[in-house]
């Protein structure tokens, strides 16, 4: 009896654990779990450049002459009008070197006078044989130099009253004063800028370009602009002309783009957009979050057919606020990894999902971009 209630006791024990290994779940999936994303096109065929307005004619006003601002008639901001006065020197000195010239004119104009009366009288006594030739010739010599003394005090003079001019700045034409550059008191030396001067007529923006642009650039390339102040409203224009060298510091070169609407309204100084049409094929976008970097150069984790995890190096042809282009390595519609990159092994086995949460399988991918 005893012997029926061990093995009955025994039955249930091994029932009771072969129900237990039924009842028991799958394994959990302890891949990584990642964000996903597609690389998509880009959708944008143009380059943007971001420029200032400027005027074309746009020169440094300076004097001619070294000496002391007394008074300057004009700020920045003012407009004027051709010939109209902008600043003045301490002329004092200039008109003081000008009277000594004046006056020195003067006197050589009386030396030349009797220089000319004695060659007159000797040349009437060496017709007579009164003086000898020799005597009548150093007269002519003496009275030539007479002569040759009183044209170089002419031109001298001339120079003075020039540069008494040249102690007024005027405007060469109508237009606008864009910088003041030097204040009344401050001495100046000549050719020294005191103000930077826009004249009125044709404006253009003005944008700096990196190298690796200039091959896409030709003067007279059709371009769209957009200012700051009209946002939406785009004018045609084109390129005028392209900076030969590139800045010493910046190692970019100046581009002028001009206006073909007429009915553009500007002013100097506003910040513009410049698009610029690309040529080649169209990139494909990214999430910035997606790049990392192999060998100091960009990459992002693409996720192969078997689950697994590819760094793979891209190029990049622009970044953007939150996205950049992908113009090489990477193919349509092929899934990335768009967060948490710095994490991630080569060759690790991930589970991937959507924006949404939603499983994603991964599958073929498209041609890839060239």
């Amino acid at each position: 009896m005893r012997h029926q209630s061990l093995r009955r006791f025994g039955f249930a024990t091994a029932l009771l654990l072969t129900l237990s290994a039924c009842s028991r779940g799958p394994e959990p999936d302890t891949r990584r779990l990642v964000l996903v994303t597609q690389a998509q096109p880009s959708g944008t065929a143009s380059q943007v450049f971001a420029g200032e307005v400027r005027a074309r004619e746009e020169v440094n006003l300076s004097f001619r002459v070294a000496g002391k601002i007394a008074t300057r008639y004009v700020d920045a901001g003012a407009r004027v009008q051709a010939g109209q006065i902008l600043a003045r020197l301490d002329d004092s000195d200039l008109a003081l070197q000008s009277q000594a010239a004046d006056a020195s004119v003067q006197a050589l104009r009386a030396d030349r006078d009797l220089a000319a009366a004695e060659l007159a009288r000797y040349r009437e006594l060496v017709g007579k044989q009164l003086v000898s030739q020799s005597l009548f010739d150093s007269k002519k010599a003496q009275a030539q130099a007479a002569q040759s003394r009183y044209q170089q005090a002419v031109a001298q003079s001339r120079v003075n009253t020039n540069q008494t001019s040249y102690a007024v700045i005027r405007a060469p034409v109508s237009g606008v004063i864009s910088q003041r550059l030097a204040e009344a008191g401050q001495v100046v030396s000549a050719g020294q800028p005191v103000f930077t001067f826009a004249a009125d007529g044709a404006r253009d923006v003005a944008i700096t370009v990196a190298e690796q642009h200039l091959p896409n650039l030709r003067a007279g390339q059709p371009v769209k602009v957009e200012l700051w102040t009209q946002e939406g409203t785009v004018y045609d224009g084109k390129i005028r002309e392209i900076g030969a060298s590139a800045d010493a510091l910046t190692r970019t070169y100046a581009v002028r783009v001009t206006f073909d609407d007429v009915a553009a309204v500007t002013q100097l100084g506003q910040s513009a957009r410049v698009y610029m049409a690309e040529s080649g094929n169209q990139g494909l976008s990214v999430p910035l979050s997606a790049l990392t970097e192999s060998n100091g150069k960009p990459a992002v984790w693409v996720i192969g057919r078997d689950g697994r995890l590819q760094k793979r190096g891209v190029a990049v042809r622009r970044y953007g606020a939150r996205s950049a282009e992908i113009t090489a390595g990477l193919a349509q519609n092929e899934w990335i990894v768009q967060a948490g990159v710095h994490l991630l092994r080569d060759g690790e086995s991930v589970r991937a999902v959507d924006a949404d949460n939603r499983p994603v399988a991964v599958a073929g991918t498209a041609k890839a971009a060239q």
